[in-house]
């Protein structure tokens, strides 16, 4: 990091944030905080009920726990700065403390793309081969279709804050944005940043292309293995889990092609900021509504570690 600041003139960046009305800074304190607190609650929930209950022990909620774990690191890179900004109204970060936000933000929004497709494939499976399924989803395959993601993800983000700290920030210091992203982040360098937008697109593209990919072709052929079914009540219920995990993956995959496969000269960043929302706090709330609390076994669960609760309470007085 010494010698990324060696390279630039900018020692801290001024983050513009959400908004400078002043009389929505407490309104949006107690919304943020409270998404904030529902994304933590939620997701380290799911992952209590996975750890303590055997039931739950089976490659899709392996997927799901990791999956909830990435939410919160991710939500957690960005959404306690802007939390405090509205609070405090300190806007400043440090040079290091932004490469460190947009390493761990872009690291597990790549993860949680690759985590998208590997539990697409689990269904898949699941669904179209239900007898091969243990045979299929082995534990060794489970771990290489967690690890991958994760060397992907590290590796992607990696190069991105690579390339972007290494240009030249002299024009201003001031990001159009509530956190540390890559493309307000190119707005501001005086540098050539051609060869930054190609390794942007490039990255994105093959990204949201290879895991689309994978999600689409999964579905595909879950949606013909369910219209083979005989039983109506079957097809319904397979049809609303399909939906639910297609809403959230739609949400996710529009926003960062909306953010990341267009050129700088395009983007508008107040629209930008609105998009980000979405998929840096509001998808990691809602995905233990849409993976688990919607599920009869997180249910069951849930209501059993509550009996437990309330007998040790019992006992106790």
């Amino acid at each position: 990091m010494i010698l990324m600041e060696n390279i630039s003139e900018v020692t801290e960046f001024i983050l513009v944030g959400l908004t400078d009305a002043l009389e929505l800074q407490i309104p949006l304190f107690i919304i943020f905080s409270l998404i904030y607190l529902i994304t933590l609650l939620g997701n380290l929930g799911i992952i209590m009920l996975i750890l303590l209950d055997s039931q739950l022990h089976t490659p899709m909620y392996f997927f799901l726990s990791n999956l909830s774990l990435v939410d919160c690191v991710y939500a957690s890179a960005v959404t306690p700065k802007v939390i405090m900004g509205f609070l405090t109204g300190d806007k400043i970060i440090s040079y290091n403390a932004c490469a460190a936000q947009m390493f761990f933000f872009a690291a597990f929004a790549t993860i949680e793309s690759f985590l998208l497709s590997s539990m697409a494939f689990d269904r898949h499976v699941a669904v179209c081969k239900p007898l091969h399924y243990t045979s299929t989803m082995t534990s060794t395959v489970c771990a290489l279709l967690v690890i991958g993601p994760y060397i992907c993800g590290l590796l992607e983000s990696s190069i991105h804050v690579a390339f972007t700290f290494h240009l030249f920030f002299c024009h201003s210091n001031v990001i159009n944005h509530f956190f540390c992203d890559i493309p307000p982040l190119l707005a501001l360098s005086c540098s050539d940043i051609n060869t930054n937008e190609i390794v942007l697109f490039t990255l994105a593209a093959l990204n949201v292309l290879f895991t689309l990919l994978v999600i689409l072709t999964s579905y595909l052929f879950i949606f013909i293995a369910i219209l083979k079914m005989h039983s109506v009540e079957g097809q319904k219920k397979a049809f609303s889990t399909c939906a639910s995990h297609l809403t959230t993956v739609s949400i996710f995959y529009g926003t960062i092609i909306f953010m990341y496969l267009q050129p700088s000269s395009s983007h508008s960043m107040d629209t930008d900021k609105m998009a980000s929302v979405f998929y840096s706090m509001i998808i990691p709330m809602l995905n233990p509504v849409v993976y688990s609390l919607r599920n009869k076994e997180v249910k069951r669960a849930f209501e059993k570690v509550i009996g437990k609760a309330k007998s040790s309470l019992g006992f106790a007085y």
